[in-house]
């Protein structure tokens, strides 16, 4: 385990990536976070209230793909340890004064790392969905401002983000 907190902690002495070893960490409940915004026309925002997007239901698929990716992250950012989680939820919100949609994701477990990648993976590829199922409409959309908004367990304690 790193000791130094400057350190990256996938590096190995060598300067070679480097799966962290948690096989000596403490298993508690980490939860975490994370928020997304696609940026999108007018027209898009209407076509998801009323259900008229020509591939469907927008934000059920979009929800079932970040869920998706969450239990994915490990086969798909290459040093993520795979974990089993016991909760994701992704949420939807739409704001009509900023012309954009803010995606939430919210991953639990009782484990030995956190889950924030999960959180964050989640929160993409639910972008991403959205995104393809709306770029007909309008393919100027823009996915923006990924970030962990909070994470809790382990011995780091509690992180959140500062508005």
């Amino acid at each position: 385990m790193n000791s130094d907190p400057n350190k990256l902690s996938h590096i190995d002495e060598h300067g070679q990536a480097n799966m962290v070893d948690i096989s000596n960490k403490q298993t508690t409940q980490r939860t975490a976070s994370a928020e997304g915004f696609v940026s999108v026309s007018r027209d898009v925002i209407a076509q998801i209230q009323h259900n008229q997007v020509a591939k469907g239901d927008v934000f059920s698929v979009a929800r079932i793909a970040g869920i998706q990716a969450s239990k994915n992250c490990a086969n798909l950012i290459p040093l993520c340890h795979p974990l089993l989680l016991s909760k994701i939820q992704i949420d939807f919100e739409i704001d009509e004064q900023q012309s954009q949609v803010r995606i939430v994701c919210i991953c639990k477990l009782n484990g030995s790392t956190g889950v924030e990648m999960e959180a964050l993976t989640g929160v993409s590829v639910a972008a991403l969905t959205l995104f393809d199922m709306c770029k007909a409409v309008d393919p100027s959309m823009v996915i923006h401002s990924i970030c962990v908004l909070e994470k809790q367990g382990g011995k780091s304690g509690v992180y959140r983000r500062s508005a």
